[in-house]
């Protein structure tokens, strides 16, 4: 890859990103926002159970281990679950927005395979914000936070209302996230990739 594309360059007038004050502290656990999310929910048996950390500033680290239900050539991760762990792990960082967005754009670079049985290190930040448009990047490493890079994506995140989820989920899920009673997940629940 030569660079990344046009639509993933944040223009002139964008900003920098500004953590929300009652985005949650640094080094604490963000948690999965569904139950059921492929990405980051526990009530997927093959799922990636990621798990995201709020950073500093507008950062999140986050790590899934690659086991035998995530592979695609034999003993190694298939692209499209690391692509998706690096999604899971850009979508994290909305919660230290506070706004709810989805993927709009997701250009990913594999530099290295990743075999089955390794920790993925995930680390993520929003570089600038324009509009409902926010801009982010993030780089995955084996063997460590300080080790090889073995993916890398960046991506667009647009701004969505809640009605985006209400009115194109499926009504069984989205009723049932609406009625917990806990706010916090109730809230999370809708920050999501479509």
């Amino acid at each position: 890859m030569t660079g990344t594309s046009a639509a993933l360059t944040p223009p002139a007038d964008a900003i920098p990103p500004v953590r929300h004050p009652d985005a949650p502290a640094p080094g604490e656990l963000l948690g999965a926002h569904y139950a059921h999310c492929f990405g980051c929910g526990g009530g997927q048996p093959h799922g990636l159970h990621l798990e995201a950390r709020a950073g500093e500033g507008v950062t999140v680290t986050a790590e899934f281990t690659v086991t035998p239900d995530h592979q695609g050539a034999p003993g190694l991760a298939h692209g499209g679950v690391l692509a998706t762990a690096l999604d899971e792990t850009l979508g994290s960082l909305n919660w230290l927005l506070r706004v709810i967005a989805v993927t709009g754009r997701l250009e990913t670079d594999f530099a290295r395979p990743v075999p089955v049985g390794t920790v993925l290190h995930l680390e993520a930040e929003v570089t600038a914000v324009r509009g409902r448009k926010i801009y982010s990047t993030a780089v995955g490493r084996i063997g460590g936070p300080e080790g090889p890079v073995a993916v890398r994506a960046d991506a667009l995140f647009i701004e969505v209302k809640v009605d985006h989820f209400i009115d194109n989920g499926r009504p069984e899920e989205i009723q049932a996230a609406m009625s917990d009673p806990d706010q916090v997940r109730r809230a999370r629940a809708f920050e999501v990739n479509p």
